[in-house]
C-alpha cells in the first residue's frame, strides 16, 4: 500500500539534472511515524522521496520529479549535488536490527518502477554511507544488498577474481568519494563486506575488482 504524504521540504531539481541515482537510508527513529513526523516537519529541513516501514507500508513525500533533501554533503563519481540527482528512500529501522522482510519486500516492489521511469542502472542504487562516507554509516551492515543485486536492483561482488589495480584505483571506478583511504575503505567494507577489520588485502582488491566489473557492464 502505498501512501501519499506530503512534505515541504523540498525544490525543484538544479541545473536541469534529473534521477540517476537511488539512495537507501535508515531512519534511525523509534518507529515509522516518528520519522514519518521529522521528514515533513520545515524546521527539521529533510526529507526523502519514500519513507517504507517495517510493516512494508510505502508513504510517498514528495514527487520524483522534484529535490527532496536527503543526502546532505556528498558526491558520487565525481559529481556533487547529489539530492538534484537521485531518488531518496529511507527505511524505518533502528540501525542496529534486521531490515523486517515486509519492508524489504516493499522496496522490492517499489524499486524496478523508480528505476525504468528514469533509466537508472542497478548500480546507481547506492547506500548513503556509500556518497558520504565521512558522515554516514546508512543504511548500515545489517541490509541486505545482495538480496537486491540477486533481483537485479543493486550490484553485488558474485564472482571475485584477481584485482589487476590497487583497491584506490578500483574504488575511484565504482564511484567512491576521494576522501581519506580509511573511510573509504570502510565504507565499501561496510557495504559489501561487513565486519572485515584491519588493513586492505587481497579479499578487498578482488571483491571491489567484481563490483567494478559489475558497475560497467552494459545492461542485460
Amino acid at each position: 500500500m502505498r501512501i501519499r504524504h506530503p512534505s515541504p521540504n523540498c525544490g525543484p531539481r538544479r541545473d536541469g539534472l534529473r534521477p540517476e541515482l537511488v539512495v537507501i537510508h535508515y531512519t534511525e527513529m523509534p518507529d515509522a511515524e516518528a520519522a514519518l513526523e521529522r521528514l515533513c516537519a520545515p524546521e527539521a529541513q529533510v526529507s526523502a522521496h519514500y519513507l517504507i516501514g517495517a510493516d512494508g507500508r510505502v508513504w510517498r513525500l514528495v514527487e520524483e520529479d522534484a529535490r527532496a533533501w536527503h543526502a546532505g554533503a556528498g558526491e558520487w563519481c565525481g559529481r556533487g549535488d547529489v539530492n538534484s540527482r537521485s531518488i531518496g528512500i529511507e527505511l524505518d529501522n533502528d540501525g542496529r536490527s534486521p531490515f523486517a522482510a515486509p519492508q524489504m519486500r516493499a522496496l522490492e516492489g517499489l524499486l524496478p518502477g523508480i528505476l525504468e521511469r528514469w533509466r537508472i542502472a542497478p548500480s546507481g542504487v547506492i547506500a548513503h554511507s556509500d556518497l558520504a562516507p565521512e558522515r554516514k554509516v546508512d543504511p548500515g551492515p545489517r541490509f541486505d544488498w545482495r538480496r537486491l543485486a540477486l533481483r537485479g536492483l543493486a550490484v553485488w561482488p558474485f564472482s571475485p577474481g584477481e584485482a589487476a589495480l590497487p583497491l584506490d584505483a578500483t574504488l575511484d571506478r565504482i564511484g567512491y568519494p576521494r576522501v581519506a583511504p580509511d573511510l573509504r575503505l570502510a565504507a565499501f567494507r561496510l557495504r559489501f563486506r561487513p565486519g572485515a577489520t584491519g588493513p586492505e588485502d587481497a579479499t578487498d582488491r578482488a571483491l571491489a575488482a567484481a563490483v567494478a566489473h559489475a558497475t560497467e557492464a552494459p545492461p542485460a
